[in-house]
C-alpha cells in the first residue's frame, strides 16, 4: 500500500499552492498528495502549469491523486439534459488534464454532485439510472486515458445515491467498466455501514481507493474507528492501492463551511502541530495496517 494525505488538511480553501504541500507530504514521509480538481478552474489553468506541477511532484518522489465533488451544474444524474451535457464536457476536459499530470486516480461523488441540496425533491431511482448512463460515457474516456474513477460512498447527509458499499458495488456492476471502482471512506462508513471491516471485505478487488479518517474528522488514532480490524480486512483482500488520509480539523473558509466544521477540532492549531499529528498518524497506520 501507498500512503497519502489530502492537501486540505492544512487549508481553509479548496485552492492552494500545491508545490508547498507536495514538499510537505514528502518531508512527512507520505507517498501521495491528493489534490482537488477544483484547482483546475482558478489556480492551475494552463497546461504549462500542470506539467510544471507534475514534474515537481516527480522530483520530490510524490505521486499525485485527485478528488472532486462535482458542482450542481456538473451533475451527471440531473434530469436536465443541458446539465448532463455540461457535466460530460467538464469530465472530458478534467480527464485530459489528469492524464497530462500523470494522475491515474480520481475519486469522489463523481456520479452526482456535492454537497447535495436536500431542499429539492430527491428522485433516487431516476437519478441512479441517469447516473449509470452518464458514468458509462465518462468511463470510456477514462479507459482511453488510463485513469480509474472512484465512486465514493458518502453518508446520508452528504449524498443519497451511494450510501453503502453494497450500493456502490451494484452501481459499479451496472456501469461495467474496468475504469470504475468502489471508493470507501472510513468517516462515511462509520455512519452507514453495520460493520466497517465486513464492508471492506465485501468490496474485495473492486476497492479502488480508500480514504481514512476518524469519526470526528481527526487524523487516524485520535478517535474510535477500529483501525486494527480494518487492517486485517485490507490484508484479507490483498489491498495494494492508495490509503489517503482526509482529516478536516479547522473551521472557517470554504472548506470549513462545505465540510461543516463549526469548531476548532485541534485547539490553537499551528502548522507545526498539524504536521506532528499527521506524521504520528502515518506511523500509526503503517503499524496497524502492515502488522
Amino acid at each position: 500500500m501507498k500512503y497519502g494525505i489530502y492537501f486540505a488538511y492544512w487549508t481553509h480553501e479548496w485552492f492552494a499552492d500545491y508545490k508547498k504541500y507536495i514538499e510537505k507530504a514528502a518531508s512527512l514521509g507520505f507517498d501521495i498528495l491528493e489534490i482537488s480538481c477544483a484547482a483546475f478552474r482558478e489556480t492551475y489553468t494552463t497546461d504549462d502549469q500542470l506539467i510544471e506541477l507534475r514534474e515537481f511532484a516527480k522530483e520530490k518522489g510524490i505521486m499525485l491523486t485527485a478528488g472532486y465533488g462535482p458542482k450542481k451544474d456538473e451533475n451527471l444524474s440531473s434530469s436536465d439534459p443541458a446539465i448532463v451535457e455540461r457535466a460530460k464536457d467538464f469530465f472530458k476536459e478534467t480527464l485530459r488534464k489528469l492524464e497530462l499530470m500523470d494522475i491515474r486516480q480520481v475519486g469522489g461523488g463523481l456520479y452526482s454532485y456535492w454537497p447535495v441540496d436536500y431542499s429539492q425533491p430527491i428522485d433516487k431511482p431516476g437519478d441512479w439510472k441517469r447516473s449509470v448512463a452518464g458514468v458509462k460515457e465518462i468511463a470510456k474516456m477514462a479507459e482511453q486515458r488510463g485513469i480509474t474513477l472512484g465512486m465514493e460512498v458518502l453518508n446520508r447527509f452528504e449524498g443519497y445515491l451511494l450510501n453503502t458499499c453494497e450500493e456502490a458495488l451494484k452501481f459499479v456492476d451496472e456501469v461495467n467498466s474496468p475504469a470504475v471502482k468502489v471508493m470507501l471512506d472510513t468517516f462515511h462508513m462509520n455512519i452507514e455501514e453495520d460493520n466497517i471491516p465486513s464492508a471492506i471485505r465485501l468490496a474485495g478487488d473492486k476497492l479502488g481507493h480508500l480514504h481514512v479518517g476518524e469519526q470526528n474528522r481527526k487524523v487516524p488514532g485520535k478517535g474510535s474507528i477500529p483501525w486494527s480490524e480494518i487492517g486485517f480486512a485490507l490484508r484479507d483482500i490483498n489491498y495494494q492501492g492508495a490509503v489517503v488520509m482526509e482529516p478536516f480539523v479547522m473551521s472557517g473558509g470554504g472548506i470549513g463551511s462545505d465540510i461543516k466544521v463549526w469548531r476548532e477540532l485541534v485547539p490553537d492549531a499551528t502548522e507545526e502541530l498539524l504536521d506532528k499529528h499527521v506524521k504520528g498518524a502515518l506511523e500509526f497506520l503503517k503499524h496497524v495496517f502492515e502488522a
